[in-house]
């Protein structure tokens, strides 16, 4: 199984890109996790907000493997608890499909991609800076994994 990433936005800072990598390289390979930047839609062309959701949303969808599960990372969505996490990650793992997590941009993401999505997803009640969800979902996505596999990184 492949844990997708699909985050708008590029040229993060090198503390994003550093803790990013950190967790990514701690997952085994039955667990991998894939970044997939999405390029950010310029808000110098004079297209409204609604024009450029529709632009990104359309990279999103082309950038997604057909056959994952989609999950949208939405401030309205379910917070799962680690242990939740985890316990849905397992299950993940049994059904054999890849997962795709998707961060929107700036604006948001256009409802063209939460319509596909079999799930929404908040990791906090608190907006999060988009490149900073990127760390944190990593790190999530690793701690409940070694939840999982009973590995002393996840403490109560």
């Amino acid at each position: 199984m492949k844990l997708f990433i699909v985050s708008v936005g590029h040229k993060m800072p090198d503390w994003i890109t550093t803790g990013f990598n950190e967790y990514t390289k701690r997952m085994p390979r039955e667990a991998r996790i894939e970044l997939l930047e999405i390029k950010p839609e310029p808000r110098t062309t004079g297209k409204t907000t609604l024009q450029i959701m529709e632009a990104e949303a359309q990279r999103i969808l082309h950038a997604l493997p057909q056959t994952c599960r989609r999950i949208v990372l939405d401030e309205r969505g379910a917070q799962p608890t680690t242990k939740q996490l985890a316990a849905q990650m397992k299950d993940w793992m049994g059904e054999g499909r890849d997962i795709a997590f998707i961060i929107g941009g700036a604006d948001g993401l256009h409802d063209s991609v939460k319509q596909t999505a079999q799930q929404l997803m908040a990791l906090s009640a608190f907006t999060l800076p988009h490149a900073f969800v990127r760390v944190l979902l990593a790190e999530q996505l690793y701690r409940a994994y070694s939840l999982m596999h009973n590995h002393p990184y996840h403490r109560e």
